[in-house]
């Protein structure tokens, strides 16, 4: 059966689109997602479209996609009258698909590659590395800085920080359709030095070289290549405009320039640079391009183009690490038709009150004049009585400031102890009535650290930050046995692998510990049966923690570890241990030998088996043996870019994910 809905009184102004241009601003809570999909099957089922024809919708991540497709059938009782009616893309697969069609025609192999974000941060980073190796940077340091701290600057700081401009400058250039050759014209033809940009090129030059060396693009090149494949061939964009004559993109905010310009020239909205001036001359910005169009278009007495754009400017947050700008949808929605979302079910009023006083105050009292254009209206309102999703109770209290100064640790253990508080609250309800926290966080470091604060309260979260703990503990276990394969000599990487082959006793310990802290109130709950069976559990965890600390201790002290690992006819480390270590002690030396000296003898395999011969020992979850089967295909990646790499590098591929420090989707024990 089709799903059917009734529309807000500003939904209801968005589904009597029939053509043209419209700009939405949308407030969070909106109902974004199913406006749009509700009008792409309203488009359909009018039947706007022709043979060979699709309803585009472009929206930013992967994950919107599915998102899209469910609820767009859902408007349909027979899901085949949407075949081939409607595309889902992101920007990036859009261009993707673009560029793919005509790789030649700007200088690709018809098998391009497409590197992915670990690549290009490695590619990056050796760009970053050589240019310091020939560079210094000691003008721009403070002078009253001592030689020890000079050092640390350079070998600690500078790096990531020169990574991170690199990476700025070079998407910023991207984004402006500046290759390093152009570039390079511009920085020649300045009348003043500027040192910072030449530090830019060089190392965008070296990165373009490193990208052209190995056949490949990165996800901006896509971008740029797709925008210059539009504007250099009239046929082919008069192809695709035929083939998408109606435009519908949501998170409009997060569009960069090209983006738009790209989105543009598909809807007919806007003419290829080239055709502008042969008609009108060079045009300084895109504004006076589009209004040119628009002009002509009226002169023709044609459309300007069937797109519908739809974002929230106030929630941009790829502005602050991509050249996305969310004045471009300002832009656009003053300047063309356009519908405001401002309903929203989603927050209780005090929050909308306080979220309104925001915008109201950022726009006519922030001190800095230049902030006061960083939010825009629509203030949000509360949906009408009778809509489906109503809002939440009015709770003035739900609203509180604290004005206590915390230190970074005060603050991790005040956050802890209210949620555990609020947990507590309602532990008498069933688990399915249960009221849900959110905990935001200004970094993925800080989440881990809250993550981290709440297991100590006995609070087992739901993270949605970068890479899942039980991801970079995955990480981490391999890690560590990677390490020791890539320096069997060492004591120390020795001892760490022993604990992670043991990993099981150590959560064991750990959630012993958790036990150990429940009230008394729940221990009396606990009948005679349930009370032995915990006894009997403690005293093997008990046992289990003095071995593995005994056990650790010893392998770490070791002087020899060969005489340990292969053992000779000449001596047996472990056997001189019979007089001073306890019999099970050397039973547990014992088998985890075996386990290293098959560990030793699967070194030659390639990097992903190697992966997953030792997870086969230490892991015993299905998640965390899909997980590994992810990452030994990440690091089969690696050693394929780079065949030079050996268990050294391809260790501290892990050791990044791991850390948090890029981002890895795991499973979880429900996928």
């Amino acid at each position: 059966m089709a799903h059917s809905f009734t529309p807000r009184y500003s939904q209801e102004q968005i589904l009597r689109y029939t053509g043209g241009r419209l700009g939405i601003a949308a407030v969070p809570g909106a109902g974004k997602t199913h406006i749009l999909s509700a009008l792409a099957a309203k488009i359909i089922q009018d039947g706007r479209l022709q043979d060979g024809q699709e309803l585009l919708i472009v929206t930013l991540v992967n994950s919107a996609v599915d998102n899209f497709r469910t609820r767009i059938e859902s408007f349909f009782d027979n899901k085949i009258a949407t075949l081939y009616k409607y595309r889902v893309r992101t920007l990036h697969g859009l261009a993707h698909d673009i560029v793919r069609e005509k790789p030649a025609r700007v200088g690709l192999e018809e098998r391009f590659g497409i590197i992915d974000e670990r690549e290009a941060a490695f590619i990056r980073r050796e760009a970053v590395n050589a240019w310091l190796a020939s560079h210094s940077l000691d003008e721009y340091l403070d002078p009253a800085l001592d030689q020890s701290k000079r050092d640390w600057v350079r070998r600690d700081q500078l790096p990531n920080m020169l990574d991170s401009l690199a990476m700025a400058f070079i998407r910023s250039s991207k984004d402006r359709l500046l290759t390093p050759e152009k570039l390079r014209a511009k920085l020649d033809a300045s009348f003043t030095p500027l040192p910072l940009a030449e530090l830019g090129y060089s190392i965008y030059a070296d990165y373009q070289r490193a990208l052209a060396y190995r056949g490949a693009v990165d996800f901006d090149d896509l971008i740029r290549l797709a925008l210059t494949l539009l504007e250099s061939d009239d046929e082919f964009l008069a192809r695709l405009q035929y083939r998408y004559p109606f435009i519908l993109e949501d998170e409009a905010q997060d569009s960069s320039k090209t983006q738009e310009r790209i989105l543009s020239l598909l809807s007919g909205s806007l003419l290829p640079e080239r055709s502008v001036s042969e008609v009108e001359g060079s045009f300084a910005d895109d504004a006076l391009r589009l209004r040119h169009n628009e002009r002509a278009s009226a002169q023709r007495g044609g459309p300007v183009g069937n797109w519908v754009r739809v974002g929230d400017p106030n929630q941009a947050i790829f502005e602050t690490f991509t050249t996305a700008s969310p004045e471009l949808l300002r832009a656009f929605i003053q300047n063309n038709p356009s519908v405001d979302m401002p309903e929203s079910g989603r927050s209780q009023p005090a929050v909308i009150a306080l979220a309104n006083h925001l915008i109201d105050w950022v726009m006519t009292s922030h001190p800095i004049p230049e902030v006061r254009t960083a939010l825009s209206v629509p203030f949000i309102v509360p949906v009408p009585e009778g809509d489906p999703q109503q809002n939440p109770p009015d709770v003035s209290e739900g609203v509180k400031f604290i004005s206590t100064k915390f230190t970074p640790e005060q603050e991790l253990d005040a956050v802890a102890k209210s949620v555990k508080g609020f947990v507590d609250s309602f532990a008498d309800i069933p688990v399915e009535e249960q009221p849900t926290i959110a905990v935001l966080v200004p970094r993925n470091t800080r989440g881990v650290e809250v993550v981290n604060a709440l297991r100590q309260k006995g609070i087992e979260p739901i993270e949605l930050i970068s890479s899942t703990s039980e991801t970079r503990a995955a990480a981490g276990s391999l890690s560590h046995l990677l390490a020791y394969l890539a320096d069997p000599q060492s004591a120390r990487k020795l001892a760490k692998a022993y604990e992670v082959w043991r990993r099981d006793w150590r959560e064991d310990i750990s959630l012993r510990a958790q036990v150990a802290k429940q009230s008394p109130a729940e221990e009396e709950n606990l009948d005679d049966e349930g009370d032995a069976a915990m006894e009997e559990h403690r005293l093997a965890t008990v046992s289990n923690a003095e071995l593995l600390t005994t056990t650790s201790s010893i392998l770490r002290k070791m002087v020899n570890v060969e005489n340990f690992v292969a053992p000779s006819h000449a001596g047996d480390w472990l056997a001189g241990l019979s007089e001073s270590e306890a019999e099970h002690v050397i039973a547990e030396l014992a088998d985890f030998r075996v386990h290293i000296q098959r560990w030793l003898s699967a070194v030659t395999l390639p990097i992903d088996q190697l992966v997953l011969t030792l997870a086969q020992d230490v892991f015993s979850s299905a998640s965390d043996l899909a997980l590994a089967y992810k990452l030994a295909l990440v690091l089969r990646k690696a050693a394929d870019d780079h065949p030079d790499w050996r268990l050294p590098e391809l260790q501290a591929e892990l050791v990044v994910i791991a850390k948090n420090e890029r981002r890895f989707i795991g499973f979880s024990d429900d996928d």
